[in-house]
């Protein structure tokens, strides 16, 4: 079995999260979709990993591959050194404690019939977590923890705007003390003062209970606040992996290059820019070769021929995966 791309932590302890050439496929009435297609990552116990990339690059995709809310088609997940892949539904039931999600949209991750005080109690219920009294005083609990008023518990997610409505979601996913949150685009639909605002508590709560995120996002400003290591994602492969100043600093895959041009610099409003040309293949038949070769300007031959590996490219906790980074041989 191929090694992980991201190096195990210096403790002897495995890591939190593991996935090992996950596979994710749709079938479509117009032919197969390869959405995640051999990614390999591990999330450290309490750290924030972020996945970066253009929209329909596989990052949300794989964050509910990783719930098994989507079935993968091949590859390992492996919690604390346990297999889940191959898990039934009723054996993944009580593991599911231990990883919880945090969706885009709070409103439609709620349903509209039920209090907050019950959307935030179903969870202890299901999985059958102390009686009645005590399952209503943890419910005042998550929502303090949160930020919320206790007297919250009693209305209906309508009542509350959309950064309420996200604080309730983070607090369902924290209902079950778990040991990672998966929050795929917790901010992307709020206001930008609404986002500091939850970036914040997210932070907070780190801070605390020492849960680890996997953290999906767009929006590299919000990614360099938050990440402790970052993934680039690109047509279903990670293309570049490093701790987040390291990122920064030296961006080596021509792709993360783009993505750090494509931010607006309001300090050098002229400064001239190399934006990407074509479009984004389509992940119906990706190209062969390193996926990004139809868009990068530096591609060889090699490129169109031969799909690059994830490989340390100087620094041991940076990867890349591209034939004319450091250490490549075009």
């Amino acid at each position: 079995m191929p090694p992980l791309p991201f190096p195990m932590p210096a403790t002897p302890d495995a890591p939190l999260l593991a996935i090992e050439d996950l596979v994710v496929r749709y079938d479509t009435p117009h032919g197969v979709v390869h959405a995640v297609d051999g990614v390999s990552l591990t999330v450290r116990r309490g750290e924030t990993l972020s996945l970066v990339g253009e929209s329909g690059c596989g990052k949300s995709t794989l964050g509910r591959a990783i719930l098994r809310l989507i079935e993968p088609a091949g590859g390992r997940i492996r919690l604390e050194g346990e297999e889940l892949t191959g898990l039934s539904r009723r054996a993944l039931c009580p593991k599911r404690r231990a990883v919880q999600m945090v969706f885009q949209d709070p409103f439609g991750s709620l349903d509209p019939r039920w209090t907050v005080g019950q959307l935030l109690a179903e969870p202890l219920h299901v999985h059958g977590i102390g009686p009645r009294a005590e399952r209503r005083d943890r419910v005042l609990g998550l929502l303090e923890r949160v930020g919320l008023p206790a007297d919250a518990a009693q209305r209906h997610p309508h009542e509350f705007s959309g950064g309420q409505r996200q604080r309730i979601g983070i607090a369902r996913a924290l209902a079950l003390e778990p040991k990672l949150v998966v929050c795929d685009e917790p901010v992307s639909a709020l206001d930008v003062s609404v986002q500091a605002q939850i970036l914040n508590l997210l932070v907070d709560l780190q801070r605390d209970l020492g849960v680890a995120f996997l953290f999906i996002s767009h929006d590299l400003s919000v990614v360099e606040y938050i990440a402790d290591r970052v993934g680039v994602m690109y047509l279903g492969r990670i293309v570049e992996t490093a701790p987040r100043e390291a990122l920064w600093r030296a961006p080596l895959h021509p792709y993360t290059r783009a993505l750090f041009d494509a931010v607006p610099d309001i300090e050098r409003p002229g400064r001239a820019r190399a934006p990407l040309s074509g479009d984004v293949p389509s992940a119906y038949a990706p190209p062969s070769g390193c996926r990004f070769h139809t868009r990068c300007p530096l591609a060889v031959d090699r490129c169109r021929r031969d799909a690059p590996a994830l490989r340390p490219a100087g620094d041991p906790d940076h990867h890349v995966a591209c034939h004319l980074a450091p250490g490549g041989a075009p």
